[in-house]
């Protein structure tokens, strides 16, 4: 039978980050799925007598290695699949080079108000508008060049003597949301534990179906590359080994 695309990709978490199995599991698809592939290997065993060639073969371990790019970056992928851990519902952004000048006259200070009523985390670096230059964070008592910042409160200080400067502020907020936005807190967890899931391929054409199912998965890389003028393209690594009945799953095929 002949296939084209790159067909519907799913995975269905079974169990977290700890090895706990999941008692409602949520399936997530990758979407905008890019390529799948897969390499199911083994390591050949020659036995060789007096002979150039082996007088047998047997077949040793084997391996069942999947690779899976998608445009989508789905937290569901990242958290459930991935990590294995879980998601909060909420906003976690940083605001780069945010515009605005500091007053004419004291107290010289600016006070951030991040969007959706969000609360202030962190200062990451102010610079100077006209000149591309950044300015220098001290303690207090700013001077020419510098500033100060309550990251309690947001409040940026400056120097009198930069009075109607135009500035870039760059910062991290967080804020609450009742829906969408959704952000997975990284815990370091103990060697060995790593989430598992269930993995399920369809690619259809032409009225037939290719379908391959793997009952245990588990992923051991998550790329995430950012290029300049382009899309990113996520590219998901998985492998399947057997689970407690010591079945792997199957592969169906219409013809």
């Amino acid at each position: 039978m002949k296939l084209f695309g790159s067909g519907i990709l799913f995975g269905t978490p079974l169990t977290d980050a700890t090895g706990a199995a999941i008692a409602n599991p949520t399936p997530v698809q990758f979407a905008t799925l890019q390529d799948v592939s897969g390499d199911i290997s083994f390591e050949e065993k020659l036995l060789y007598g007096s002979y150039q060639l082996p007088i047998a073969i047997a077949r040793g371990k084997g391996k069942l290695a999947f690779k899976a790019k998608n445009a989508d970056i789905n937290a569901a992928i990242v958290g459930d699949l991935f990590f294995g851990l879980a998601k909060t519902g909420g906003i976690k952004l940083i605001n780069s080079n945010f515009a605005a000048a500091v007053p004419a006259a004291t107290p010289w200070t600016i006070t951030i108000a991040p969007p959706s009523t969000g609360t202030y985390v962190a200062d990451l670096g102010v610079i100077n508008a006209s000149t591309g230059l950044p300015l220098t964070r001290v303690a207090t008592a700013p001077t020419t060049g510098q500033y100060s910042v309550n990251v309690a409160t947001g409040v940026y200080t400056f120097a009198s003597a930069d009075a109607n400067m135009a500035v870039l502020i760059s910062y991290e907020y967080s804020a609450t949301s009742s829906a969408g936005p959704k952000y997975i807190n990284i815990s370091n967890q103990l060697m060995g534990y790593a989430p598992t899931f269930k993995a399920g391929l369809n690619v259809p054409y032409q009225g037939k179906n290719a379908t391959l199912v793997l009952n245990m998965c588990m992923s051991s890389k998550l790329t995430l590359p950012f290029k300049n003028d382009d899309f990113s393209i996520s590219e998901f690594d998985f492998s399947a080994f057997a689970d407690a009945s010591n079945n792997v799953g199957y592969i169906a095929l219409s013809e």
